[in-house]
């Protein structure tokens, strides 16, 4: 069978979505070498980001061109038992789609997007669902919102987890602060959050309490580094931290590769994950594969995902949140004990056992449409 997956995200910083996609195809190609897999990209060197097993074609980067035209196009030229996209399908498909929801925020939280972002999401991610034969999405939560906002067939909906590859693991603390500073100029010691400088990380939330630890701690030395892409609504950002009192403690690096990410992980005493929303919190993980010790919102996913492994907090209490990060960051046996906890968490979750799932839901899917196909032909003839 041949299977086609809408990558354009590839090589775009499109962050969860890239890694996702980038992911699931790695082990595509690593656990199935019966079937045929084309990625649909849009940057001149995805190709180059994908494994060698994977074919290829490109698809305009404007979005109403790859979805009105570009796609519809290698459809019908390619000829594959389904389409896997995130969020939002073509406009036309003449095979089945196979649609992830990482989460509904768009929904339920249209104030952390631009009006013409949130309405537009709304209209084409419920087109997409509709006609999807099969809807993936990474938690028990998500699986949740979208049953109640779309109305399906609880078969329709099914979990699979996301993980972390193999890149990010535990190394030396010592080490990783030098990297960093070598390359981006900050000195440790230092607290991290990972995640687009957009409203529904709560970006704003943690510099209040960061700065109300060390204002209550002066023997605290830390640094608060702020780790994303900047956005819209950076500006806003930008002018808190100006304001706070503490703006020559906090850094912000922009968007940076794996390869960075994983030295900030490993360079951090703490990552703060204080998100409103989340579908999943795929950070959470990052940073407990790297043996960090993890304090995050009790919201949406995030406890789903750190299950016990790290501090939870309310993420609308500076108090609470102020609370998890000093005690974690004066109490170093505390720290320990989470940094173990979080270790053997992240092992639990594999991009191996994601890609099993979804192969498991491809089949299904292309079978179906084979068997109907099979069953219109015999009455035919």
């Amino acid at each position: 069978m041949r299977f086609s997956v809408d990558a354009h995200s590839v090589g775009c910083h499109l962050t969860g979505n890239e890694v996702y996609i980038r992911n699931l195809l790695n082990e595509f190609a690593r656990l199935d070498r019966c079937n045929q897999f084309v990625a649909y990209v849009s940057k001149p060197d995805s190709e180059f980001r994908l494994p060698s097993g994977i074919e290829t074609r490109r698809v305009s980067e404007n979005p109403y061109r790859r979805l009105g035209v570009d796609l519809p196009i290698c459809l019908r030229h390619d000829r594959p038992d389904l389409l896997h996209v995130q969020y939002t399908g073509p406009l036309w498909s003449p095979t089945p789609l196979v649609v992830t929801v990482h989460d509904v925020s768009f929904l339920e939280y249209p104030q952390y997007f631009t009006r013409f972002r949130a309405r537009q999401l709304k209209l084409t991610v419920r087109r997409t669902v509709k006609r999807a034969a099969a809807i993936l999405t990474p938690s028990e939560f998500s699986r949740g919102a979208i049953l109640r906002h779309y109305h399906l067939n609880e078969d329709a909906v099914v979990v699979v987890h996301n993980a972390v590859s193999s890149e990010f693991r535990p190394i030396d603390r010592q080490v990783a602060r030098k990297a960093v500073l070598k390359k981006y100029g900050i000195p440790g010691p230092f607290v991290l959050t990972v995640g687009d400088l957009q409203p529904r990380k709560n970006h704003l939330g943690l510099l209040k309490a960061f700065g109300e630890v060390v204002r209550a701690h002066p023997q605290l030395t830390h640094r608060l580094v702020f780790v994303g892409k900047e956005t819209w609504y950076s500006k806003e950002l930008h002018k808190a931290v100006q304001k706070s009192g503490i703006a020559e403690r906090v850094h912000f690096t922009g968007f940076v590769e794996d390869a960075d990410l994983v030295q900030f992980y490993g360079a951090c005493d703490l990552f703060v994950f204080p998100s409103f929303y989340e579908g999943f919190g795929l950070p959470i993980l990052e940073a407990m594969a790297c043996a960090r010790a993890v304090a995050s919102s009790n919201t949406t996913a995030m406890p789903e995902v750190a299950d016990g492994a790290g501090i939870l907090f309310d993420p609308n209490s500076t108090e609470e949140m102020a609370r998890a990060i000093r005690d974690i960051l004066i109490d170093a046996e505390l720290r320990t004990r989470l940094e173990r906890l979080g270790s053997h968490r992240a092992s639990v979750f594999s991009w191996q056992r994601a890609a099993e799932r979804t192969l498991e839901v491809y089949a299904r899917v292309a079978g179906a449409r084979r068997r109907a196909e099979a069953a219109v032909q015999a009455r035919v003839s």
